[in-house]
């Protein structure tokens, strides 16, 4: 469980580093260049990899018992978390009702999992990564300031991002157990 607890903690200083500390940033960036987004990557995948090895290692000890009602709330919420993580990077009226699609699908990816798991490296990892978008977009709204509501797009775009969502979402669905361990066909 420890290389788990690392990894979630390399992930979530990395991440709020640039708002926690700009200054500190600002001048680390200066002084590397464009291998600052080099070392940032290069502690990313190393985080990543620290909690794949961390969750593939920790035995799970049961803390609560997820909810009858978790698995179709799961797909519904999943199928949500896809579409607003594409959301992000496309033109789409979504991006008028949130600010941050991609931290917000975090969080609902986190409720998700956490309404399907309840063993102590689930709430170790979906729980941290929830907690950490939630300040991630406090922190960000923050340092921004208020924002200037986008201006309305062709719904055009929103169909294509629900059905990029849709088909990114069924394929995990059905490679879930591969990739993860898990089925998620419950």
């Amino acid at each position: 469980m420890s290389l788990l607890i690392v990894g979630i903690v390399v992930w979530c200083i990395v991440h709020l580093f640039p708002s926690i500390a700009p200054t500190r940033r600002q001048a680390l960036h200066a002084r590397l260049g464009n291998g600052y987004r080099g070392l940032f990557a290069l502690l990313i995948l190393a985080s990543l990899v620290l909690i794949v090895i961390g969750w593939r290692s920790a035995a799970p000890s049961a803390v609560y018992v997820p909810p009858l009602l978790g698995s179709p709330a799961v797909s519904v919420l999943m199928l949500i978390a896809f579409v607003l993580f594409v959301a992000a990077r496309a033109k789409t009226n979504i991006k008028r009702f949130l600010r941050h699609p991609q931290l917000t699908s975090i969080i609902v990816w986190s409720a998700a999992h956490l309404l399907a798991n309840g063993d102590t490296r689930s709430l170790a990892l979906f729980g941290s990564l929830g907690v950490w978008a939630i300040l991630e977009i406090l922190l960000i709204n923050k340092r921004e300031g208020a924002r200037d509501k986008p201006a309305p797009v062709p719904l055009t775009g929103d169909v294509i991002t629900v059905i990029v969502g849709a088909v990114a979402f069924g394929v995990i669905v059905f490679s879930h157990e591969y990739l993860f361990g898990v089925s998620a066909l419950m």
